[in-house]
């Protein structure tokens, strides 16, 4: 499953206590998406996207509500 270049980007071992929850999820999710789908453009994007979304999750947790 780690062959794709992009799972190091969703790696949370080193992350603060508070947003390990969150960052979990993602990596489980990021973790089936490449699990399922071929290697190719559109699952990078699939992939690039799913970090666009746990970088802002991760955002709202630090700050909740903006």
């Amino acid at each position: 499953m780690n062959e794709e270049r992009m799972m190091k980007w969703f790696e949370f071992g080193d992350s603060p206590a508070v947003i390990q929850e969150v960052v979990a999820k993602f990596w489980d999710c990021a973790c089936q998406i490449t699990a399922t789908l071929d290697p190719g453009p559109e699952r990078t994007v699939a992939l690039r996207k799913l970090l666009e979304a746990r970088d802002a999750a991760v955002r709202a947790k630090m700050h909740p509500g903006g």
